[in-house]
């Protein structure tokens, strides 16, 4: 994929009940390339990019026939797998309300509602070959908080993967900066043969996001 070139910088003006961080924000996406791009390609969010560059990088979609999608609002990563594997089944789920997508089921409930991953397994119909997650936790400001929330949540997307993945299937999830903590790591690398982080271009470099990408899954033990 070609990378969206720059553009010319747009200010945005104060005033209309606009705080200082409301304006940082809407000039930063009059600003960004990936977002003008994800218009012009018909994609939710700027954030279809980020797989398309990780699958570029793991060839993640190849040949998969089962996937689900683990945080899928507002749908960008659904399109994604839906253009590059359009035979596979896609299954997402969402605290947040999403709009429909052909080919994908979507299910609106929390994933850490114990009755997710039953269900979520009911719906793919089979064992997925590709688990993937940009779940992130509600921030709250405080960083050691926000970053124990959004690991929580990747932790708990790791168990679900090796609950429920096929052999040599994968799992990738968004972390934060520092990468996936040793005890996390230790847990995927008993699990897969091959654990790597990665920092898509299209991840903004001032984020502090980061992806782990574990692939060939081994088995239950």
């Amino acid at each position: 994929m070609t990378r969206p070139g720059k553009d010319t910088s747009r200010r945005v003006k104060t005033g209309k009940g606009r705080t200082a961080s409301q304006v940082r924000w809407l000039e930063r996406q009059l600003n960004d390339p990936y977002v003008k791009q994800a218009k012009a390609d018909g994609y939710r969010s700027r954030a279809a990019y980020k797989l398309i560059e990780l699958d570029d990088k793991f060839t993640l979609l190849h040949g998969t026939r089962r996937i689900v999608d683990l945080g899928i609002a507002p749908g960008g990563w659904a399109q994604v797998v839906r253009k590059r594997a359009p035979k596979a089944a896609i299954v997402g789920i969402d605290l947040l309300e999403t709009d429909p997508i052909d080919g994908v089921t979507i299910l609106q409930m929390d994933f850490m509602d114990d009755n997710a991953p039953a269900v979520l397994k009911t719906a793919l119909g089979g064992p997925p070959d590709l688990v993937l997650s940009d779940m992130a936790a509600n921030t709250v400001g405080h960083k050691q908080t926000d970053h124990l929330r959004t690991m929580g949540l990747v932790e708990a997307a790791a168990y679900f993967a090796t609950e429920t993945l096929s052999d040599k299937g994968a799992f990738v999830a968004k972390v934060l900066a520092g990468g996936t903590d040793a005890e996390l790591l230790g847990y995927l690398k008993r699990h897969f043969k091959t654990v790597k982080h990665a920092k898509p271009p299209a991840s903004r470099k001032g984020s502090s996001e980061w992806y782990v990408v574990a692939q060939g899954f081994k088995g239950r033990e």
